[in-house]
């Protein structure tokens, strides 16, 4: 079933200037990039995108984190994209992350871990809408 995820490239991978290598291995993934901006998320930006994690510990020091520099927000399309790109990109600790996926290149801690994707369809909707409602991706 073809279908959308949402993937962003996180602060901590756009410095480490791994934007060419991580969309490269997008491509080499048959994924299809159906929209792509550069943002930079202010504080309360990175709060209501990561609101379900509110209540968490982690929720402060994240929403600092993907606020602390620009990220880049893509649609990504293929089929079984949201399982796809999860496998692809790896454990979110990047020290449990198999070998060969982007996590496990580029990452360097369970919040600083290069790149985000949808967890579910219900997901993908909402994110997706949250960076790119107004912009035709329906």
């Amino acid at each position: 079933m073809v279908e959308k995820t949402l993937a962003i490239i996180k602060p901590d991978a756009i410095k480490k200037k791994t934007i060419g290598k991580i969309i490269k291995r997008i491509e080499d993934e048959e994924f299809i990039i159906c929209e792509m901006k550069m943002l930079h998320l202010t504080k309360e930006e990175a709060q209501g995108f990561y609101i379900v994690h509110k209540a968490k510990p982690f929720y402060e020091s994240l929403t600092d984190f993907m606020s602390s520099g620009k990220i880049i927000v893509m649609v990504l399309e293929r089929e079984n994209a949201i399982y796809h790109w999860r496998t692809v990109m790896g454990a979110t600790d990047p020290a449990l992350a198999e070998p060969g996926t982007i996590r496990h290149a580029y990452g360097f801690s369970i919040e600083r871990n290069a790149v985000h994707g949808s967890d579910s369809p219900t997901t993908a909707i909402w994110e997706i809408d949250f960076f790119f409602k107004n912009e035709g991706n329906k």
